[in-house]
């Protein structure tokens, strides 16, 4: 029997889903950052590490788990000189086909067809399948990309906590939840910068969006900004050719309600998530409804 393993290897965590041939989930593993900017060595001990727990769990043996075929969407698979070292790895499985992380997300919200998401989570990016062939809109990294993402409402909410503290600008409620986390010192907050990626500028997203769902002026103007490049996003992917396109990442359901009602009218669904997205990568053909 043929067994077929999906991976989605991003930012904030590494999952996993075993399937057999008649796609019954028979396996799933979990694990952390898997984004290819961690290194290489850390990366397949990551990976190997959600293989094994998906294995584990359906109870294969060795001459099972040669009977996977993997598909991985893995963040930061672009960066030079990833894909051909991901070539060298050997996880004692059939084969692996390697994607990024975006691309499986796109195969799964649209069954394996045509069709754009835009990523809005720690990061953001729009990767879209036009006549089969698939290209990539922003999505250069955090700071210079990632507009709209969680990572640029912290970034966003750190420099306006900054300048509260020094008397630049007004303090706000955020403001003093942000520095709360620093002693309201901001040589502290500084130095926490020097160190931040941008999963941890991310986790300010969450204190930014209630501060403007209580309608505090800075979080709303924060909040307004982004919506405003996630506009952007979405016309650009109509302009580019594609007739469907979905809002998928952990800040998108967050985010819709501040997008204009014409945009939102023009999302569709997502018919699956980025595990079946990968589980496609992996080979695997499930029976699309017609």
């Amino acid at each position: 029997m043929t067994y077929f393993l999906g991976i989605d290897a991003g930012g904030s965590n590494c999952r996993a889903r075993l399937v057999d041939a008649a796609g019954t989930e028979i396996g799933h593993g979990k694990s952390g950052t898997a984004n290819a900017r961690i290194g290489m060595e850390a990366l397949y001990d990551t990976l190997k590490e959600t293989v094994d727990q998906a294995v584990a769990e359906a109870g294969l043996g060795r001459e099972q788990r040669a009977a996977i075929r993997a598909g991985m969407g893995i963040a930061g698979i672009t960066r030079p000189g990833v894909r051909e070292a991901l070539a060298e790895l050997d996880f004692g499985l059939a084969s692996v086909n390697y994607a990024t992380d975006a691309l499986i997300a796109n195969l799964g919200a649209h069954g394996g067809r045509d069709g754009a998401i835009l990523i809005i989570g720690t990061g953001s990016a729009a990767q879209v399948r036009l006549d089969g062939k698939d290209f990539t809109i922003g999505g250069y990294g955090f700071p210079i990309s990632d507009e709209g993402s969680g990572a640029a409402l912290g970034l966003s909410a750190m420099r306006h906590a900054l300048r509260a503290l020094d008397g630049r600008t007004r303090k706000t409620p955020l403001s003093a939840a942000v520095t709360e986390r620093f002693g309201h010192d901001t040589a502290q907050a500084i130095a926490w910068m020097d160190q931040a990626a941008p999963r941890d500028y991310g986790t300010f997203a969450p204190l930014v969006m209630d501060y403007a769902e209580a309608d505090d002026a800075i979080a709303r103007s924060i909040v307004e900004h982004a919506a405003g490049h996630i506009e952007r996003f979405i016309e650009t992917i109509f302009e580019r050719g594609a007739t469907r396109c979905t809002l998928v990442g952990g800040l998108a359901p967050r985010m819709q309600p501040w997008l204009r009602w014409r945009t939102v009218e023009r999302l569709s669904p997502a018919l699956g998530d980025s595990l079946d997205g990968a589980l496609r990568l992996a080979g695997f053909a499930p029976i699309d409804p017609p």
